[in-house]
């Protein structure tokens, strides 16, 4: 019996050894350059000497403007620049806090986030901090308090609406009748392109003939107009908070025959300055395009040099100097100078 237990005693020891001597597996995807089905990709570079960073974004796919900030961020956030990079890309806040929260637990030096909505950051943002993280929002902001993070590079989405409202009022209408086409509810983007038209429509100022999410898609958004063309309801402006939600809400107008843009039926508002958008502006086919810049990367990497070599940031909120296109005075100049995309 005592023989017996001696060898079982020999046999778990050298298991346990073995045990010892192997490596522990890497944290999924973050040693090679996939993409997984939730949206996510890692780097495949060794991290021997490079920052890590992790990156959680809307995806390339909810539009032009997105398209352009993931290639401004894949442009400045690589191996060549010193950067080890893992990035999420996900519409749905829950989604995007449980990466973060896994980029946290994987060790990232940096975390870098435009959130799907602006509510919800506090904890995670706050375990970031206690872990020595460092944050920094991109393109949009979030309600949390400034100490959680080290710097915003963000647009101001509530300038740009209000842009837009006040250029619509001094068009001077005897009546305006708005088809509101919103972008994703909770977003910085969408509650700050939503609150000066609803400023209007409670002052009684203009009348909201629908006020609908589209959730920046061109195919919802032309469902939409064709609700209300259907309806037989009187409209005469259209303002969406995107330009793709622009794009098939004039699709619907055109398919019931209705007319667009200057000195026609509906005058048309979009946002971001794509440069298909922009030649629409040029042709008169539309009205107003207002400008959101999706370039961020270079001033935060500019930020995170300056953090490592044990320099202050000089400011805390970076805003993005923005602008608006009327038909009436954009020029070919302006649509390669300011348009995104091709």
């Amino acid at each position: 019996m005592k023989r017996i237990l001696a060898l079982i005693l020999v046999t778990l020891l050298t298991f346990t050894l073995a045990a010892c001597g192997t490596q522990p597996a890497a944290p999924d995807g973050s040693s090679q350059g996939t993409s997984s089905e939730d949206g996510s990709k890692t780097s495949s570079n060794s991290d021997s000497g490079l920052i890590k960073v992790g990156i959680v974004n809307n995806p390339p796919s909810e539009s032009g403007y997105r398209a352009a900030n993931v290639a401004d961020f894949e442009r400045v956030f690589n191996e060549a620049n010193g950067y080890k990079v893992s990035t999420f890309y996900s519409l749905k806040n829950d989604e995007q806090l449980n990466a973060a929260q896994q980029f946290i637990t994987d060790g990232v030096d940096y975390l870098l986030i435009s959130a799907a909505a602006t509510d919800g950051w506090t904890n995670v943002l706050e375990n970031a901090k206690n872990a020595g993280v460092k944050v920094f929002l991109f393109d949009r902001m979030m309600n949390v308090d400034e100490s959680l993070f080290e710097a915003a590079v963000v647009s101001d989405m509530a300038a740009q609406g209000r842009m837009a409202v006040e250029w619509l009022k001094e068009q001077n209408l005897s009546e305006y009748n708005v088809v509101h086409i919103q972008g994703a509810m909770g977003s910085d983007a969408q509650i700050g392109r939503t609150n000066p038209l609803n400023e209007e429509f409670e002052k009684g100022t203009m009348k909201c003939v629908i006020q609908q999410t589209a959730t920046w898609d061109e195919a919802t958004a032309k469902q939409i107009v064709e609700s209300v063309i259907n309806s037989g309801e009187k409209f005469n402006v259209i303002y969406a908070e995107n330009d793709g939600m622009a794009k098939g809400a004039v699709a619907a107008l055109d398919e019931a025959g209705i007319t667009h843009g200057v000195d026609k039926e509906v005058i048309v508002i979009g946002f971001d300055c794509n440069k298909w958008a922009l030649r629409e502006l040029l042709a008169g086919n539309w009205n107003l395009d207002v400008q959101c810049s999706p370039f961020q990367a270079d001033k935060i990497h500019e930020m995170i040099q300056m953090l490592e070599a044990g320099k202050t940031l000089p400011e805390k909120i970076v805003i993005n100097e923005e602008t608006y296109f009327d038909a009436r005075t954009i020029t070919q100049e302006d649509i390669d100078k300011y348009g995104l995309g091709d």
